[in-house]
């Protein structure tokens, strides 16, 4: 067994005021709190799914807005994960996980009283932010305390919690839109005490040592890293909507994002405490994990987060029902993250998993582009089976691959670049994918209504089936039902590629001392090291 779990005596020959190894008793108690922040940022997204149909029905939004609900969130948070993981490299993990939880707290409560589309997305915004420094802050917390090699052991209960905040969500958000005397509000409302709870659960049971240097934020770089990325994304989202691709608004989004980029690359290369440290994609392992994370956000976020809709526009079912349906991709998820994970502590080799992974979940992406307004629930639940096996090899074990090769000081650096570039491709699979569907929906309402497609709302809000006679009905389910596979016709040359990044990673024997312990040895060779006059 690792250092990282033996009796408390310390790490023998440590430095002084080295963080002591945990217990495993210590380690689950730390990972208490943890795993209800993650939940959290689990519910967040999974409660309003179901919900988001008749949310955008009752505050008369459209189709685009179905999909800024979506975007605002994954924008916010992809924008400011990197910036979480840098101050955890420089701060007090455990407050700044509180104050990403309470900044949850804030947009939960405002997107529950919004009564518009545009304070809702807002309110989307912030919870975003929140859920940006969850996203990164959790992974960062558990490398720092658990060892690489026996990350494994312990990813049974981060598939467990995703599972649950997975499955939970959808149903609970089904449960609630279909209660008159709730109603989808509390979709929101529902998720502020578990992160109460998390809040204190983190105060009473997370103890980390407080690294005490003089720091210097690049805020610059991080003004400059979020107006870029928000640039293009927007351009994305709006192109072909509100605009038309080739168009002047296409010129200006991305010129602008480009230059800021350009920008923050030149600011991030010679500043001291850059946000992004460029010299991270020196190592191969980090470059190729953070490209595919990239392209499994694409593939996975761009496809899935249409599902719900699917289910309910498509195939006519209730928001409960819908969740229901959400159950075996989450359950090949759950098992596959679980045992992948502790074959990977027993044996130690994790590269076999990525390549399955990426094999798997390709061809659950393809087999889903087959779906149509007439697909069984028995052929769909095979392959969401499918895809979710995939994903739960692949997602994970990305983020292990990369923390198990780099230094303990930029643990929290590596881990947000992976979880931003993930973030990031969801953002730009969620626009790109939501405006191929929004086109083809429309296109095939256009030819159903015989050129008419204002018949049936194309263009305008989601439709609401209960109000459309029986040849209109047929007609919309069918839209969605063709819209929804092309989307994932087009998300599976992103899997695709994914897999073929994974394929150059060079696999290394996983670590056996925790991130805190590594960080100590690392902090105590420095000492050792005469300093380097200044030039």
């Amino acid at each position: 067994m690792s250092a990282a779990v033996t009796p408390e005596t310390g790490t023998a020959g440590a430095p002084e005021g080295a963080a002591p190894a945990m217990t495993r008793r210590h380690i689950l108690q730390a990972m208490s709190g943890l795993m209800a922040g993650m939940f959290v940022a689990i519910l967040a997204s999974t409660v309003v799914s179901n919900a988001l149909p008749r949310i955008i029905a009752d505050l008369h939004g459209s189709q685009s807005s179905y999909t800024w609900v979506v975007t605002a969130e994954l924008l916010a948070m992809t924008a400011t994960v990197p910036i979480w993981g840098k101050l955890s490299d420089l701060y007090d993990m455990k407050l700044l996980i509180q104050l990403s939880l309470s900044m949850f707290i804030v947009g939960s409560l405002v997107a529950g009283f919004s009564h518009s589309v545009g304070l809702l997305i807002l309110s989307r915004v912030v919870q975003g932010i929140g859920a940006g420094g969850l996203t990164a802050l959790a992974q960062v917390v558990m490398a720092a305390i658990i060892p690489p090699r026996e990350l494994g052991r312990y990813s049974g209960i981060f598939g467990a919690v995703f599972a649950v905040g997975t499955v939970a969500g959808p149903l609970i958000g089904g449960v609630l839109v279909d209660t008159s005397w709730l109603g989808w509000r509390w979709c929101f409302f529902i998720g502020v005490p578990f992160a109460l709870l998390a809040i204190v659960l983190l105060q009473l049971t997370l103890k980390l040592p407080t690294v005490r240097r003089e720091v210097k934020i690049d805020y610059l770089g991080a003004l400059l890293i979020m107006s870029g990325v928000s640039a293009l994304l927007l351009w994305v989202t709006l192109a072909g909507n509100r605009f038309d691709w080739a168009s002047w608004q296409t010129a200006a989004l991305v010129t602008a994002g480009v230059v800021l980029l350009a920008v923050a690359v030149l600011v991030e290369s010679r500043v001291q405490e850059p946000i992004i440290p460029l010299d991270i994609f020196r190592n191969r392992t980090v470059t190729l994990t953070t490209v595919a994370s990239l392209l499994v956000g694409v593939a996975m976020f761009g496809g899935t987060v249409f599902l719900s809709q699917y289910f309910q526009i498509s195939l006519g079912k209730t928001p409960t029902v819908a969740g229901l349906m959400s159950l075996p991709m989450i359950l090949g998820l759950m098992v596959s993250t679980t045992v992948a994970g502790q074959i990977i502590s027993a044996r130690g080799k994790w590269k076999g998993f990525l390549i399955a992974g990426g094999i798997i979940m390709t061809a659950g992406m393809g087999l889903l582009s087959t779906i149509s307004a007439d697909s069984s629930f028995g052929l769909l639940s095979a392959y969401m089976v499918v895809l979710g096996v995939g994903v739960g090899m692949l997602m994970q074990n990305l983020v292990l691959a990369a923390q198990n090769d780099v230094p303990a000081s930029e643990l929290g650096a590596a881990t947000s670049v992976l979880s931003f570039f993930r973030s990031l491709g969801g953002a730009i699979g969620t626009s790109a994918l939501g405006a191929v569907l929004s086109h083809r929906v429309a296109s095939e309402m256009a030819k159903g209504f015989g050129g008419a497609a204002e018949n049936g709302g194309a263009g305008h809000g989601v439709p609401d089936l209960s109000t459309l006679p029986e040849p209109a009905r047929q007609v919309v389910e069918h839209a969605y039902g063709v819209a929804t596979a092309e989307v994932f016709l087009i998300g599976a040359p992103f899997a695709l590629l994914a897999l073929v990044a994974v394929l150059f990673i060079k696999e290394k024997p996983l670590k056996t001392q925790s991130g805190m312990e590594r960080l100590a040895q690392e902090n105590a060779a420095a000492a050792k090291t005469p300093a380097t006059p200044a030039h």
